[in-house]
């Protein structure tokens, strides 16, 4: 049997997928506690995200270029990967205040965030990136991506998203953009 290149490129990217959804959940948590999802988008679901990111660009004028012009690195890419983190307190209450409040519930009662979740978010991304750099599959992290994400739903109520395009491609397209 015989594969050609871009069969096994596609592959190659969808495999890296699924690793990188594993590097993001073994990445280390602040006390232990796990609250964090991942998804692999690929098809019909990546290029609703694309649109979704046009949407959002397109209703946020000038603005919103950045969005518009990532959702064509989202068209290029084979996958996309979405790494999400939900805004709970981890019920440290007096012991931690780094939110800058007196305790967990003050901190959930103003609508903070705490900072645990996004702290979680960043090692599990710099553990998915790392992955994906050593396997020499082009990628990045988009906030837009997430953005457009959360917007959908696509991850139920984890609403701190960014998302990892995945591309194998002769030089990356998330680089020397307009």
């Amino acid at each position: 049997m015989m594969i050609n290149s871009k069969k096994a490129e596609e592959q190659a990217v969808l495999n890296l997928a699924y690793a990188v959804c594993a590097a993001a959940r073994t990445a280390p948590k602040a006390c232990g506690i796990d609250q964090t999802d991942t998804a692999v988008l690929t098809g019909e679901d990546k290029a609703r995200v694309a649109e979704e990111m046009r949407r959002i660009g397109g209703a946020q004028g000038e603005s919103g270029s950045v969005m518009v012009r990532d959702a064509g690195n989202v068209d290029a890419c084979g996958a996309v990967v979405l790494v999400g983190a939900q805004y709970e307190t981890r019920g440290l209450s007096e012991k931690c205040k780094l939110c800058g409040f007196e305790n967990c519930a003050a901190c959930k009662s103003a609508g903070a965030t705490c900072i645990f979740a996004p702290m979680d978010l960043g090692i599990a991304l710099g553990s998915a990136v790392a992955l994906a750099a050593d396997n020499r599959i082009d990628n990045r992290i988009m906030f837009t991506i997430g953005k457009a994400a959360a917007s959908l739903g696509l991850l139920g109520e984890y609403k701190l998203i960014m998302g990892i395009p995945l591309s194998v491609s002769g030089k990356s397209p998330f680089f020397d953009r307009k």
